[in-house]
């Protein structure tokens, strides 16, 4: 399977957002990348259930909803989730999320959960028979234009091998913050699958989303 760019959509125009969705259409994205932060599980607040179901109704582009929140459950039970979307959720959490997946999975959507910088990747072992995707964190979550945290690249590497020899090489994994064209090139060779785009890599001072895209995607083809 090709690599996938989902375009973080919190770094977007917001007032003309439904333009820019039609410049990522004419691009090629693979999925628009939705953060729902609810103020307590991060410190900040962005979208709620209303934006993603908004953009559903102007884009057949599939979504991928990271829910940073504290009742994730209740949170997406507000969503029109379609199929070919992902739902995400926290390990950091430490609860069953089996049924939770069960509801995702049976939306035709797929259900993935996020790793944040400070948590080691073993931390995925008791989700991974539901869970087709890993996004890891690659700076502290709630913020958009975070620092990269210091040496967390490597954990691209460490969470690819520990897939692999788990039974889980088919589970993609997702890399979220701060990642520019030249990281993404490295972390493609880690074994990572999906790109979140934002400032560092798509919406970049100077360039317009047709000339950043097409570099983020000849940084990560295979």
């Amino acid at each position: 399977m090709a690599n996938k760019i989902s375009v973080s959509v919190m770094c977007s125009d917001l007032m003309n957002l439904e333009r820019d969705i039609k410049t990522l259409e004419r691009n090629g994205i693979d999925w628009l990348h939705i953060d729902v932060m609810d103020g307590h599980f991060v410190p900040n607040m962005t979208f709620g259930p209303d934006f993603p179901n908004a953009m559903h109704r102007v884009t057949d582009m599939p979504l991928d909803i990271h829910l940073m929140c504290e009742e994730p459950e209740f949170i997406c039970s507000k969503i029109d989730v379609h199929a070919g979307d992902i739902v995400s959720t926290h390990v950091e959490l430490n609860k069953d999320l089996s049924q939770f997946a069960a509801e995702i999975h049976g939306k035709g959507a797929m259900f993935g959960v996020v790793v944040n910088p400070d948590t080691p990747v073993d931390s995925v072992a008791p989700h991974m028979a539901y869970t087709d995707m890993v996004t890891l964190m690659l700076v502290h979550p709630g913020f958009s234009g975070a620092k990269l945290v210091e040496g967390i690249l490597d954990k691209v590497a460490e969470m690819r091998k520990w897939l692999d020899e788990h039974g889980y090489a088919h589970v993609l994994i997702s890399v979220d913050g701060s990642v520019s064209c030249e990281r993404a090139k490295l972390m493609t060779e880690m074994g990572a699958n999906v790109f979140v785009g934002g400032t560092a890599g798509v919406y970049r001072k100077g360039m317009t989303l047709d000339e950043s895209i097409p570099q983020l995607r000849a940084a990560i083809a295979k």
